[in-house]
């Protein structure tokens, strides 16, 4: 397979492929359905740059720094000590015709990221490629053509390569995360980026607001909220004024947008016990999904949106069920446990997360959609509660109260490199991963 030649314009910066045969991936370096994952020895020099342009060896600096902060947050790589080098990297050849493989893999190193920054005309110029330097060869080459401001979008974007590169996933560099934080005094919705940086409050009712929810084009986030007294859906776009509202008496909770449609789930209490209903993007109810004498709420949808996991306990405890849109037919999930909610189906479909509560305490499971043994992540760390997979299905994003008060956190799939996602006052909770929203 050979890689076409793209180029892609955006606002304020221009991106291509590097003239030279790019070898294409083989996607056979890291295997992220393996839970045993062997993390990869990556080493990445500082940025070349002219020593005599100040604004070109920052530029060069920060997006390096990034660029090492952004592939250590996927939890795939290990990297070489900067001060093992036996290259100096402002020195070195950065295109791979005089790259000495030897000086890396001597220090362990099995992939290398090399860059260089220039600035021209006001522009600022980043040279990026990821080698092997077990198999001497390169494997991504990028140009990237933006103004000085545009480091954070260019080590986004070529980790985004490399992530492909060596995955044949894209990864989740242009998702975003929404939760719930009451820093402000009131229960009230933020967003994020991926990393947890650039923070932006997206509510402020002064109420009490839960249970954000993304729509697959992550223009929309439906949630649930109390500023009308009682708990009702709004749907809110997520840059413009504009917002619609589910026009039916009772409670109304837990939206869940289904998967490349303007449609979403959400349990409602109109007709009697609460109930799941498919509702169009402007609230207008299109059926009934759920039936029973019990209480039916907490979708979530598989990738192909032919099936829906739920909460109920029309079995006496809450527990896992999941329904088929094609047969209607509705089979339980779970049966360890007398309490087992919240659940997220990944974007991957082969696992469903979920909270479950053993003697007083929460943690986080994850199930095959198909049944069998439920997976413990977490243990002995405070309550779990409220996961929600990243776009590629890696990472798991969930609160913990493991500190005291909840926060977030982020974890892999399998439960490995917990690690606090961000720091605001008060408690943050209910978080929910976006799609990839920003992908061209």
């Amino acid at each position: 397979m050979i890689r076409r030649r793209l180029m892609l314009v955006m606002p304020v910066l221009l991106c291509m492929l590097l003239p030279w045969p790019v070898v294409a991936a083989q996607y056979n370096y890291i295997d992220i359905s393996n839970p045993f994952l062997r993390k990869t020895p990556i080493a990445v020099p500082s940025f070349k740059a002219d020593a005599q342009n100040p604004s070109a060896m920052a530029a060069a600096k920060a997006a390096s720094e990034l660029l090492k902060f952004y592939l250590d947050f996927t939890g795939y790589f290990t990297f070489s000590d900067p001060t093992a080098f036996l290259e100096d990297p402002q020195k070195m050849d950065i295109t791979g015709s005089g790259i000495r493989y030897r000086n890396w893999t001597a220090i362990g190193a099995e992939l290398l990221v090399t860059g260089g920054v220039e600035i021209r005309d006001g522009n600022t110029e980043f040279e990026l490629r990821l080698f092997d330097t077990v198999k001497e060869k390169m494997l991504v080459g990028k140009r990237y053509r933006g103004s000085p401001e545009d480091d954070r979008q260019v080590a986004r974007r070529f980790c985004s390569e490399v992530v492909f590169a060596i995955t044949g996933s894209r990864g989740f560099f242009d998702s975003k995360i929404a939760f719930v934080s009451n820093g402000s005094g009131h229960k009230e919705i933020f967003v994020c980026e991926f990393d947890g940086s650039n923070i932006s409050q997206f509510t402020h009712h002064n109420s009490i607001s839960l249970f954000p929810d993304w729509s697959s084009d992550g223009r929309w986030i439906a949630y649930t909220t109390y500023a009308d007294k009682s708990p009702r859906i709004r749907i809110q776009h997520v840059s413009e004024n504009r917002a619609a509202r589910i026009d039916k008496p009772g409670l109304q909770a837990a939206p869940a947008w289904v998967p490349g449609k303007f449609e979403l789930a959400a349990s409602l209490s109109f007709s009697g016990d609460q109930e799941i209903y498919l509702l169009t993007g402007n609230g207008k109810v299109i059926k009934r999904l759920t039936s029973s004498m019990g209480i039916d709420v907490e979708p979530s949808w598989s990738p192909d949106g032919k099936r829906m996991v739920f909460v109920s306990n029309r079995s006496g405890t809450p527990q896992l069920f999941i329904y088929d849109t094609v047969s209607n037919r509705v089979q339980r999930l779970t049966f360890e446990g007398r309490y087992n909610t919240q659940p997220s189906w990944s974007p991957k479909g082969d696992r469903i997360a979920y909270s479950a509560m053993e003697n007083g305490v929460i943690d986080i499971f994850t199930i095959n959609p198909e049944g069998g043994e439920p997976v413990q992540l977490t243990e002995n760390q405070g309550s779990n509660e409220a996961p929600t997979w990243a776009p590629d299905g890696s990472l798991i994003v969930f609160s913990s109260t493991r500190e005291g008060k909840s926060r977030l956190y982020v974890m892999t799939a399998y439960g490995t490199d917990q690690r606090r996602l961000l720091t605001l006052p008060g408690e943050q909770s209910n978080p929910k991963w976006s799609p990839n929203i920003l992908n061209p």
